[in-house]
């Protein structure tokens, strides 16, 4: 008896055929275009919920294959396998076209069902890891609010129970992607009379639930990645709730591992192949005739030592989750390198692409001048997504080195006390 994707006895010499030749049987193969944008902003752009929905049946499909939530457990819709068996697909489907979901799919798999499969009661996940997985729910997070951005404990939208059901009101906003998707991992604050940290409450809430405001904010890029969200009396069962009651803190700090980037996910063996040199890089100096310019050469060397730096931090990384589970001061590590990095490459591009970084002609949106601006433009990201670098040195500072807290005059007090005293703050402690 020959064994299958879906047989957890498989071995991975066994699950990497099965999936190269269902992945030579089901799905294209990338172009050379697609594969030379792939990683960088070229290759992102605004999806529409035509496309979005385009995606969803390819996703149905490589569910179906076996070939989706590879080390989910069985019970929830995965496959049960190992680390090294997904890493066999992902080497293997390196080349094809994979459902492309944009930032929605990577909030919805490397974000949200994470936090689902930590926290999530039994009947949760079955009643959502599957359709996830079949590509039926996509998910946002409803996690930021005018009033608390950084300061992530100090939300103060409002979840009051009512029977076997909560009552939602309040506001968040900077919420990716939330117009294409079809719920949100919403914090609320449930306990108002215990300090901020420790009166948090998750919930799943559907994007189109009655009292549920949703408005795309227009970016200085053109873009609408980001939304803002109004709760008016919004109706959640108490079976929709994420973790315990007034312990949403634990659960956010698992989802700050993600959403720093993090993965505890099994990588390759040996050291850190260098890989091409940085191919939207080689790709303006081409454009504009500048690959045999000395200049030119230098700047492309420094962001291939930094991509190829990345990559070697990410390995680190990965291998510490690893062997010492979710940790959120760890993953801050990757979301700072990002943070403080990120914009120095962009600039290094307007370097390189010099005035026509800075006029372009229209007919070509995604020229080497145009998309060179649009990463300056979005040089800044990774500084305040998911935390600023200044909260990121705070926690590795407090939570890996082990440096003394910064002083904090309300860490302790009851959260409606704080916001009391703040209504009436005159800068003395």
């Amino acid at each position: 008896m020959t064994a299958t994707a879906t047989d957890d006895t498989i071995s991975v010499d066994e699950f990497r055929a099965q999936a190269r030749a269902w992945l030579e049987a089901n799905c294209e193969r990338k172009t050379a275009e697609a594969i030379a944008a792939a990683g960088s902003l070229r290759g992102m752009h605004e999806f529409t919920k035509e496309q979005i929905d385009a995606e969803r049946p390819k996703q149905k499909r490589l569910y179906e294959g076996g070939f989706a939530g590879i080390t989910w457990p069985k019970e929830f819709g995965g496959q049960g396998l190992s680390g090294a068996h997904e890493l066999a697909f992902t080497e293997e489907s390196k080349d094809y076209e994979l459902p492309n979901f944009g930032i929605a799919g990577g909030t919805t798999f490397g974000v949200c069902a994470q936090v689902m499969l930590a926290h999530g009661s039994d009947d949760f996940k079955r009643r959502h890891l599957p359709r996830i997985l079949a590509g039926d729910e996509l998910w946002c997070q409803f996690f930021s609010e005018p009033v608390a951005g950084s300061d992530l404990a100090g939300v103060q939208t409002r979840a009051t129970r009512d029977g076997d059901s909560w009552v939602l009101n309040g506001a968040k906003v900077w919420s990716s992607w939330a117009h294409l998707a079809d719920y949100g991992l919403c914090l609320t604050r449930t306990n108002w009379s215990v300090p901020k940290h420790r009166g948090l409450t998750w919930f799943g809430v559907p994007v189109d639930a009655p009292g549920v405001t949703l408005r795309v904010i227009r970016l200085i890029n053109g873009g609408a990645d980001f939304c803002e969200e109004f709760f008016d009396d919004v109706v959640i069962p108490d079976a929709d709730r994420i973790g315990d009651v007034d312990d949403g803190w634990r659960v956010a700090r698992t989802m700050l591992v993600f959403e720093r980037g993090a993965r505890a996910e099994e990588k390759p063996k040996g050291p850190v192949e260098p890989g091409a040199l940085a191919t939207d890089f080689v790709d303006v100096a081409r454009a504009l005739g500048r690959s045999d310019d000395p200049e030119a050469r230098q700047l492309v060397a420094k962001a291939h030592t930094l991509d190829f730096m990345y990559q070697v931090l990410q390995r680190r990384l990965a291998t510490r989750l690893r062997q010492g589970g979710a940790d959120a001061g760890v993953a801050a590590y990757g979301a700072l390198a990002h943070g403080v990095f990120d914009h120095e490459r962009a600039v290094w591009g307007m370097e390189l692409a010099r005035g026509d970084s800075v006029a372009w002609d229209e007919s070509e949106p995604e020229g080497p001048g145009a998309s060179t601006a649009l990463t300056f433009l979005n040089g800044r990201i990774n500084s305040v997504a998911g935390g600023t670098d200044q909260m990121q040195r705070n926690a590795i500072g407090e939570q890996v080195l082990g440096l003394p807290r910064e002083p904090s005059w309300e860490r302790d007090k009851p959260f409606d006390e704080v916001l009391r005293a703040a209504q009436h703050w005159d800068g003395r402690v």
